[in-house]
């Protein structure tokens, strides 16, 4: 697979990476033809291991990189793949990144059963590599949680007042909580101390925040460049960040209402409309003050540590995102 060739230049963590997409490649194999080569394609499309990457940091910014670690930020890893081809499937997505998804390309069925494979596959790896009762709870209430988020999104469609406390409960959920999850497992599995982990925890929860404000601005900003179709969210009656923002300004507000009114009988035309009102207004430089500033939350919650070269790497990671430059 090549997920994690675009952190070959950190020698630091590449080694453990290319570990850790071995052991995924070994953990999903499944005798089931079809639902292997779903798998497959799924796992080779593209993603960047950025989860496995921030507990396998972690791990080194409080000491070092162990089986157990591989064994987690390979789980972690499996846990995402999955909730991203049922999210696929919920939205009836085509693609994903930049490649055609696996509902799209396999049906429906055969989606939602990669899906569950990975699910187990995801608890068959936390329970072979660790019995802590502490972190089989964390990890079901990390699952609770994403799930909850998802659930709480859905039930904000097309929403008109929903607020931003609506809207940051549901990413901490649906996005956040695995960042968390994976920097808080990284610290403590290697020999991190109560105050390290939770510093790492909240590291990764920041970071989780401040990437989906970046991720729900590239709906109406993004590119062909970064795999990432625009309009996806609002087609969906998923009203991010921008959008929100929008509707708390009397004259957007105004202009954007008979649109968002024609709910799921919008045309093309009528969401590029709204695009255009939001990419020409404030609220996309609003929505990117925001991630900077869950951003420099992350980056002032390593300040506990010293400096070393995961120390160094993790304190980046927030602008890289921002920049969507890996």
């Amino acid at each position: 697979m090549k997920n994690f060739k675009p952190w070959k230049k950190y020698p630091l963590i590449a080694d453990e990476l290319a570990e850790v997409d071995a052991l995924i490649q070994h953990t999903i194999q499944t005798p089931h033809q079809s639902l292997q080569t779903a798998l497959l394609t799924m796992a080779d499309n593209g993603g960047k291991y950025l989860r496995p990457s921030l507990l396998l940091l972690a791990a080194h910014v409080v000491g070092k990189v162990n089986q157990q670690t591989i064994n987690l930020a390979s789980s972690i890893e499996i846990l995402h793949m999955a909730t991203l081809i049922h999210d696929d499937i919920i939205d009836d997505s085509d693609l994903r990144r930049g490649n055609i998804s696996i509902q799209a390309e396999f049906g429906k069925d055969v989606a939602v059963y990669a899906g569950d494979l990975l699910f187990t596959n995801f608890f068959d790896l936390m329970l072979d590599t660790t019995a802590e009762h502490e972190y089989l709870v964390r990890n079901a209430q990390t699952m609770s949680h994403i799930l909850n988020g998802e659930l709480g999104q859905m039930a904000e469609r097309f929403n008109l007042e929903q607020t931003f406390t609506d809207y940051l409960n549901d990413i901490k959920g649906k996005t956040a909580a695995l960042f968390r999850l994976a920097a808080e497992e990284g610290a403590h599995f290697a020999g991190g101390n109560a105050e390290e982990s939770e510093a790492l925890a909240n590291f990764g929860e920041n970071l989780g925040i401040a990437f989906q404000i970046v991720d729900d601005l590239l709906d109406y900003t993004g590119s062909d460049k970064l795999n990432k179709p625009t309009l996806e969210d609002l087609a969906t009656g998923v009203y991010s960040l921008p959008l929100l923002l929008a509707l708390d300004q009397p004259e957007l507000r105004q202009k954007l209402l008979p649109i968002l009114n024609k709910k799921r009988e919008m045309y093309v035309s009528d969401m590029q409309l709204i695009q255009e009102i939001l990419v020409n207004s404030s609220v996309i430089e609003k929505s990117r003050k925001l991630a900077q500033d869950y951003a420099q939350k992350a980056v002032d919650c390593l300040a506990i540590f010293p400096n070393n070269s995961a120390t160094t790497l993790l304190k980046k990671m927030p602008q890289q995102l921002l920049k969507r430059s890996f």
